[in-house]
């Protein structure tokens, strides 16, 4: 297809009302399936990596944390040098990284060659969110665009609710090389699967002179991005060390059926937000801010319950299901023609804050126990109200 072309099929897929695409959209959810698999998968897998590379778990753990600074490293500069590419083409590159890195993850036996891998699994994963929503955005109709991101990002909580779980059984079962050995023959067929679905798009020329201070500034955006940092940070102080949490509740032996309670109430919060989005955002915003606040609330009132932590447990993935769809859409209703660049800002505060979680709870947990941790939460969830109540702009329609 001709740039020409491209040109008149990106126009039609925004003009026009017809249904969502939802195979296209499904390709794109597979992406993010993939991208979170592989990003926390090896959490579950931590013992069997140590035991077979002769280091500790703590050593075997860095796995995640390199992921996580890959694509803090990455985002930004790979989304400006390549701003005038086509987007498919580059869309099928950062998909195929998943299987390229996998395949050496699965194949090594060194641990700083894993280290290595698991960088450029980041470095894909900065670049394929970065793309992800602006993709998706693009070829719907403006007034679909917030239920086709609730479609594209269905992945985020699949994984977390069926793909980990079952990828720790898997390794369980098999051994851990064959979870990314697995995976990587699934990224070969969402590489297949997203070339035949999406249609081709190209470079939007308005963002090739872009700065990101510009960006940064446009109206709304800055709010956007700082209630998300302030949300991510806590669901990421709770989630990294939900373990403790448990174990302080008595529900050390019912951990997997706790986060099985979160999976699944995550799955019924992206579809609750994909069928709102595009008429309610702002107060959906708001509410999901709240949610997640009363289930901090219940944990700090009763750490010792186990009932207690289901409830809130159900009550945090309800509101965190729906979250990515509700921020990406955001920033992409607030960025325009530079969603690309300003997706990768999403992209690079979600990993911050990832890492802040993990480095911060830990520092808690050790100097003033598990119980700081939800107080902490609830301090983050209202400094977040507080920007997110005034800031209407920023989540405008």
């Amino acid at each position: 297809m001709s740039a020409n072309e491209c040109v008149l099929a990106d126009t039609r897929y925004a003009e026009t009302s017809a249904p969502l695409p939802l195979w296209g959209l499904l390709a794109l959810a597979c992406a993010g399936f993939i991208t979170v698999l592989t990003e926390a998968v090896p959490a579950g897998l931590l013992p069997a990596i140590s035991a077979d590379l002769g280091i500790s778990q703590s050593l075997a753990g860095q796995l995640v944390t390199v992921y996580a600074l890959g694509s803090i490293g990455a985002a930004i500069p790979l989304v400006k040098l390549t701003r005038t590419w086509a987007r498919r083409p580059l869309l099928l590159v950062a998909i195929a990284g998943f299987a390229l890195v996998n395949g050496l993850t699965a194949w090594t036996h060194s641990y700083p060659l894993m280290l290595l891998t698991r960088a450029l699994a980041g470095i894909s994963a900065g670049l394929l969110w970065a793309l992800l929503a602006g993709y998706a955005g693009r070829i719907v109709a403006p007034h679909q665009q917030g239920r086709a991101m609730a479609v594209a990002m269905v992945g985020i909580p699949v994984a977390l609710s069926l793909g980990i779980p079952a990828g720790t059984w898997l390794g369980q079962l098999l051994g851990w090389r064959w979870v990314f050995g697995s995976m990587s023959l699934l990224s070969l067929g969402v590489v297949a699967w997203a070339r035949a679905a999406l249609p081709p798009l190209p470079a939007r020329t308005e963002q090739a002179h872009a700065r990101l201070r510009d960006v940064f500034a446009l109206p709304g955006l800055s709010s956007v991005l700082l209630v998300m940092v302030l949300f991510v940070l806590a669901h990421n102080l709770l989630y990294t060390y939900i373990a403790p949490l448990a174990s302080r509740a008595g529900a050390a032996d019912v951990l997997d059926r706790v986060l099985l309670v979160f999976g699944v109430a995550s799955l019924a919060g992206i579809s609750l937000v994909g069928s709102l989005i595009d008429r309610w955002m702002r107060p959906l915003a708001w509410l999901t801010v709240v949610l997640f606040g009363v289930a901090a609330l219940v944990l700090v009132a009763w750490p010792g319950s186990i009932t207690a932590l289901c409830v809130a447990a159900g009550i945090w993935g309800l509101a965190f299901g729906g979250s990515p769809t509700l921020f990406q859409t955001a920033v992409a209703r607030r960025s325009g023609p530079q969603a690309d660049l300003a997706q990768s800002l999403v992209v690079t505060g979600w990993n911050l804050s990832i890492a802040a979680g993990g480095f911060f709870g830990g520092w808690m947990l050790k100097t003033s126990g598990e119980i700081a941790l939800p107080w902490a939460a609830v301090a983050l969830l209202v400094a977040g109200l507080l920007v997110a109540v005034p800031a209407k702009r920023a989540w405008a329609t």
